[in-house]
Formats: structure tokens, sequence, C-alpha cells
């Protein structure tokens, strides 16, 4: 069975001055406990630092030599005596630089009032020695707040006194002086080379700096009081990418992503104040950089949350109630590979970062400091006043009186899956619960109820645990899924410029829509849903209706459609309630919005889907009514589809020619003969003749039911006035099989006006414009009537053409 202990790997007596390391400790632990940065360790532990605040300022180092004869009369890096400004920071520069020795190492000592001394340590040399001394600052007046190392950067926060000449600021102005400022460096063999003073931020509060990665984190100051919503947020940079984040400990998006080319605090953050103004997010207590970019939080609330370089806020772990909250609780936390280390007070958790589940627990004497040694990255580091430790892994046997340690690093620990997990726990609990009824002494392990065999209750418990847990996985991974997509698209959204927020809005818009209509039936949520929708994206919902239904406008008047039936069969649903549109209705309007010329053919592709569909009878054998074979025409849910179209466009305000031109179309797509009729009759009150015997040639073939109504209106017509004169010999090609002459006479009659003394300006039909049709039904009938024959057989030269036919037929009755 493994278990995580402490082991010591010095007790300072490797260090020059070890002794004197052990007594700074002692005298200085009730300053460790409110600010452990007062202790530095150099990235390959072999350097330690302390920064001196009380009750002389300056800094000691204590070295490690690899070889311990080099250690006499070497030159120690002590700064207690010649300084009497606060020392802000001790900066390592080139430890990622690989090339350089490992007896090599160069620091920046980072003073309140803006000045840097660059020093170098040479094991095989002196030491340490001063390569120089220069000004971070551009103004004299400043002062240094919080700085750090990214990369080839120095970055630091600098407050900005105003001059003497301008008037005193107001207490909101002054607490906004500071400004982050950066500079490129290089270290070269004996001085370090630096840029110009670049301004990455003003107009800000106090930040703290935190270097993680090529991330930089702006963290409020704490101490001070907070400023209306200044406090409520923290900043991410990204130096090399030029770009900001800003994000709250209260939400796990980032509010707000943008570039950083806008260097003024109060414009990046405007447009957030007024949502950070209603937050009340917990305070950070402690923090610590990762090795990727990332930051850990310790929060008030006694949670451990890990910001990932993406901005995301994730909960790790969350201390027990009230544990933070005792006067004076110094805490130190650090992560390692996928292991958080947390030291609160002398109470030591290591947790396992993937599932937040607690590894261990160890009990210190004395408080301390956790720390990354860059040659052990994955197991945690501790500084006591004792000496310098490392966790470890102890495996120990029941059967072996010794001990075995194993190599530092907790892998074997970190691989761990929540099904193990859960099966560890269930055997630990039975250990517990067989322990407590057990007569013997011997002490019970895990191991034991595994290998034992005799006890078959864990076993049968921890394959139900495990099963039960893969059958939840399996049905919460959609949901999780979702969750986690809607919460990138809401940080995506908080986040984005304008143009950004625009394709978030597209791409959200067209899987809902595409989800929407993908239902086998709509409920009245569902609907009053996608009704809002339509409403607040109209072009963004129309753009996702052409995609959902995979509309193809060919250019030639012809619109195709490959959507499944599924989602024609929601589009085509009936009406459900009245106080939201139907799918096909709000689909009518967003078509005509955007696509007027479309909608009659959107009607005849909704048609043939329908009949395809087997949703109603074929349209081509439909009867002279509306009913469709499944019911009564005026029911609500067999409205036809013409008519719900009619109804969209009856609602819309717009040009009432245009309304009328699609109106027309629209009753001529439905193929209905009494729609048809309708689109003739607003045709002929329109006058537009070409296009009435155009509609009358094409549809006299779908039956002849329907061909005798046309030609019968377009003939009273034809009675009444003589526009249609130059279509008349078209008209009569019309003219049904099984019309009589005497129908014929009597509809032209029953037409006609009254006008028995009409003068050659009348517009009554004459002999000579019907003697075409008459002799056409006259020769088709296969025994001729001869009570017309006088008017067959009339001399050749017609009767006067203005002779009203009325009076004629007087004569011949």
């Amino acid at each position: 069975m493994a278990r995580l202990v402490l082991e010591q790997l010095s007790d300072f007596g490797d260090y020059t001055g070890g002794k004197e390391l052990t007594e700074i400790f002692k005298l200085t632990n009730n300053e460790l406990k409110s600010s452990p940065s007062n202790i530095r360790l150099s990235p390959d532990g072999r350097h330690v630092h302390v920064i001196l605040r009380k009750p002389k300022v300056g800094l000691v180092t204590f070295d490690k030599y690899e070889r311990p004869e080099l250690a006499q009369n070497q030159k120690k890096l002590d700064l207690r005596l010649t300084q009497t400004v606060p020392i802000v920071d001790i900066l390592y520069l080139d430890h990622n630089n690989i090339s350089r020795s490992r007896d090599t190492a160069a620091v920046a000592v980072v003073y309140e009032n803006g000045k840097a001394e660059f020093w170098k340590f040479q094991e095989c040399k002196a030491g340490w020695h001063l390569l120089q001394t220069s000004d971070l600052c551009n103004s004299p007046r400043a002062r240094v707040a919080s700085v750090c190392a990214c990369s080839n950067l120095i970055i630091w926060c600098e407050e900005r006194p105003p001059s003497e000449s301008t008037p005193a600021l107001s207490s909101t102005k002054n607490k906004l002086r500071y400004c982050v400022c950066r500079r490129d460096f290089e270290v070269e063999e004996g001085a370090v080379s630096l840029g110009g003073v670049k301004i990455a931020l003003h107009n800000n509060p106090k930040f703290t700096v935190v270097s993680s990665g090529e991330y930089v984190h702006l963290l409020p100051e704490v101490k001070v009081k907070p400023l209306m919503s200044i406090s409520k947020f923290f900043l991410s940079w990204s130096p090399h990418n030029d770009s900001f984040t800003v994000s709250t400990t209260c939400k796990n998006t980032p509010l707000k992503k943008l570039s950083a080319k806008e260097s003024d605090l109060k414009r990046l953050v405007t447009d957030c104040l007024g949502y950070l103004s209603t937050l009340e997010p917990p305070e950070i207590y402690d923090f610590s950089p990762t090795a990727c970019g990332g930051l850990l939080l310790l929060l008030s609330t006694g949670w451990v949350c890990l910001l990932q370089k993406d901005g995301m806020l994730r909960q790790v772990y969350k201390l027990a109630d009230n544990c933070l909250l005792k006067c004076g609780t110094h805490t130190s936390l650090c992560m390692y590979q996928d292991t958080l280390a947390l030291l609160i007070g002398q109470n030591l958790h290591l947790i396992d970062v993937n599932c937040g589940r607690e590894m261990e627990k160890i009990m210190l004497k004395k408080e301390g400091l956790l720390y990354v040694n860059q040659a052990e990255r994955c197991a945690p580091h501790l500084l006591l006043e004792t000496g310098l430790f490392v966790v470890v892994n102890k495996e120990t046997d029941s059967r072996e009186s010794n001990s075995k340690l194993k190599p530092s690093g907790l892998g074997a620990v970190e691989c761990i899956h929540p099904g193990a997990l859960l099966v560890e726990a269930v055997f630990e609990e039975a250990c517990k619960y067989y322990q407590q009824r057990s007569l013997s002494s011997t002490q019970l392990t895990v191991d034991t109820l595994k290998k034992g065999g005799r006890f078959q209750a864990p076993t049968s418990l921890a394959s139900i645990v495990r099963n039960y847990l893969n059958k939840l996985m399996g049905s919460l991974e959609a949901e999780l899924k979702a969750l986690v997509a809607l919460e990138e698209v809401k940080g995506s959204l908080v986040r984005g410029d304008v143009k950004e927020v625009e394709a978030v809005c597209e791409s959200l818009v067209e899987k809902e829509v595409a989800r929407l209509l993908s239902v086998s039936e709509l409920d009245k949520e569902a609907l009053l849903y996608l009704n809002s929708i339509f409403s607040i994206f109209p072009c963004q919902v129309w753009r996702a209706a052409q995609a959902a239904l995979q509309l193809h406008y060919n250019g030639e008047g012809s619109l195709s459609s490959r959507a499944p039936p599924d989602v024609w069969k929601t589009v085509l649903g009936p009406v459900m309630t009245p106080t939201a549109l139907p799918v096909f209705e709000l689909l009518c309007r967003s078509v005509f919005h955007f696509q007027p010329s479309w909608l009659p053919r959107f009607l005849e592709l909704a048609q043939q889907q329908q009949g395809s569909a087997g949703l109603c009878l074929s349209l081509a054998s439909s009867t002279w009514g509306f009913s469709g074979g499944r019911g009564v025409e005026g029911r609500e849910n067999n409205v036809p589809l013409y008519k719900r179209a009619l109804c969209v466009l009856s609602g819309l305000t717009s040009d009432r020619d245009q309304l009328q031109d699609l109106e027309v179309e629209l009753l001529l797509v439905s193929g209905r003969p009494n729609a048809i009729l309708q689109a003739l009759r607003i045709l002929m009150a329109k006058q537009q003749w070409e296009r009435v015997t155009q509609v009358a040639q094409k549809f006299c073939k779908q039956s002849p039911l329907l061909n005798k109504e046309i030609f019968t209106t377009l003939l009273c017509e034809v009675a009444q006035h003589r526009d249609l004169d130059p279509y008349l010999d078209l008209l009569w090609t019309l003219c049904p099989e099984d019309l009589t002459v005497t129908t014929i006479l009597n509809l032209v009659t029953t037409s006609s006006p009254p006008a028995p003394f009409a003068d050659s300006n009348s517009s009554q039909l004459t002999i000579g414009l019907l003697k075409p049709l008459l002799r056409k039904v006259l020769q088709r009938e296969t025994k001729p009537s001869q009570r017309y024959a006088d008017i067959l057989q009339s001399p050749s030269y017609p009767p006067p053409p203005l002779t009203p036919i009325f009076g004629v037929y007087r004569v011949c009755v």
C-alpha cells in the first residue's frame, strides 16, 4: 500500500551560511505568515533568497555549491548594509536558457524607487558579482508596486504621482494613477541589454503582476479598499498575442477578450462595469502560477480554482468550511503536473487536479513554503525551518519490516480514473466496516480485501458501482457536451468584438433552427422559442432556414430541397396555438422579407413535399373542394397551404401591387380550381388581358370541369367589353366539347347589357365577332339544328359590325 510522505533533501548544511539561514527563518517567522514572497528559491533550488523588510531592508542569499571546496572565500549577495530602499522582488532572467551552465545564474533585484541591480552568479569565479545598475522607470518619481519576468520581458506595475502643477486628484482618479510597463532584456556575457520602456496599460489601479508561461496575470490589490467595480475583476495579458482577457472569480468564463492595442483600462472595461456592479465575487486569498500559462487561485470561499490559459476558471478543490477565516492563517499553494499541493497553516493537502480527490494530508510541525524545482517539476517541494523537503511515494508491506521509497514524483497516483476512484472508495469503506466488527487486532487493508477472496460483498458492490458509473457517464455525455458548448458560446459572446459576436450568433442560430426543425413534434414552448428566434435574428434565421432545408434556387424559377422528410413534417405542421405562428408561416414571412420572388416557388415546393410525404392526398387528384380526402375544408388542421401563405401576405404592410401579384402567383401555384378562378378574376380586374389568356390556356388543360368554368367566365367578360377582342381566336379554341350554341347564346345574352338602340360606339358583342365560335360549335354537333341555318347561310358580306347580337337573337326566336 502506497503513502505520500516527506523526504528531507537538505538541512541547509550544504548552503553557505546555513546556520544563519535557520536563524533568519526563526526571526522572520511572523512575517512569513503575512508575506510568503519574502522567501524566494532559484528554479534549480541552489539559491535561497530572503527579502528583509523589518527592521532593516535588504536581501540575503544563501548558495549551494556543486563543488563545496569552491564555497570558501566566495562573494555572497548580501544587501543588508547598503540599502535603504525596500526591495520589491528578485527575478531570475535566464533560467529557461538550457544552453547556460548550471553553475551560472543571472538575477535582477528590483527596488521600489525603480532602480534595478543585475547580478550574476558563477561558481567557478567569484560567486555573485554586480553586472550593472539601471533605471527601469522613465520617471524618477515613479514607484514600483510589483514586478515579474515573462520570457524576454521585464514587466512591472508602477505608481506615477501627479505633477506638482496639477491640482489634487479626486479619490477615484487617485486610485487609478498606476500603469503597467514593459521592457525587453537580453542577458549578455558581461551585461544586460535593456530595451525602451513601453506602456502596456494605464489609468489602472494597483495590480500584482504574475508571470505564468507566456501570460501575465494582473491581480487586484485586495488590501486596498475596493473602488466601485475595479477590484471585482482581473486581467490576463498575452504580450506575444497582444491581447487582454477580462475575468472575475465568480464566473467560469471570461467576461471579455480584446486586443491590447487599447491601453486605457477605462476603455477596456467600460462596457463591463454595469455588469460587474451586480456581482459580489470572492476575494483572492493566495495565488500561484502554473507552468503552462495558468494560475491557481485560493478564494475566500475556500475553493481552489485553476485559471486556464484560455480564460476558463475551473474549480478543483473545496476546503473545509471556515478553515480560512482564522486570523493570520498562512497559505501556500503550487501545482506539479496533475497534483495540487495546498498548505493551510501546518496542514499539507495533496489533491488530484483531474478529479479533486485528496490523495494525502500531511501534518507539519512548522509552517513552510511550497516551491517548484525545475529538475523535478512533478514532485512537490517544500521549504521549512529545518530544511528542504520533497513529497515521495512510500510503499509499505505488512509482511516486511522495511519500507521502500519510490523515486520522487507522483505519477503512480496521478493516473486515476473516476471508476477506479469509486472502487477504491468502496474498499476503503469496507475496511472501516470490517475493522470495527472484527475481533482480531490485525489491521485490514484494501489489498487484503482485494486479494483475500473471503470478502465478496465489497467486490460485488464495486462492480455494481463501476457499471452504474459507466452508464451514468454514457447518459450524461451528451448533456455535458451541450453544457460545455453553451459555456463556450457564452464566453465567445462576452469576450468577442462585434464581428466575432455576429459570427457566434450566426452559428448558434443555425444550430438552434436545425435542432428545432428536426424535432418530430414541436410543443408550445418550443414553437414560442422559435418565434422569438425569428423575431430577434431575422437575417441569421433566414440563412439558417436555407441551410436546414437545403434550399437551392437554380435561377430558372425552380426551387429544390434536399432536407429529410422529418424536417418537412415539422415545417408543414398544423396550427397549434393562436399565440405563436406555425413554422410554415414563419418561413413564409422570412421568404417574403428577403426573397419575395421565391414565395410562390416555396409554396410549390412545400406542396410537393406534403404530397410526397403522404401528409395529404396529392393535389393532382384533389376534388373540386379543398377537403383533400382527410376532412372538411373548414377544419383548422386541414387548411390548404396556399391559404396559410395568403394569410401571411394579408398581415403584411407592403406595396399593394406587389402583394396582389404574389397573391395571384400563390393562387395559381396551389392548383386548386377555385383558387385559379380567383386569380383570373384578380387579373381581369387589373385588366392584364394577356396574362389572363396565358393562365386560361395553361389551366384549361387541367380538367374538363375547370376548362368549362374558365371559358364561361371569359365568355361573359367578352360579352361586356371589347378589350379581349385581340385574343378571341385563342379563346374560341378553349371552348369545351359539351358546350352548345344555345348555352353560348344564353351566356352572352345574360351577360350583355341591354341596349336595343346602341350606336356605332357600343361595346356590345356582334354577330361577326361571335360567328367563328358558333360555326365551330355547330360543326362539332352531329345533327346541326336548322333553327340557326339563316345565320350560317347569310351573305358573305357580313352584317354591320356594331349590330347588337341580342337583337338578331330576338328575331330568330
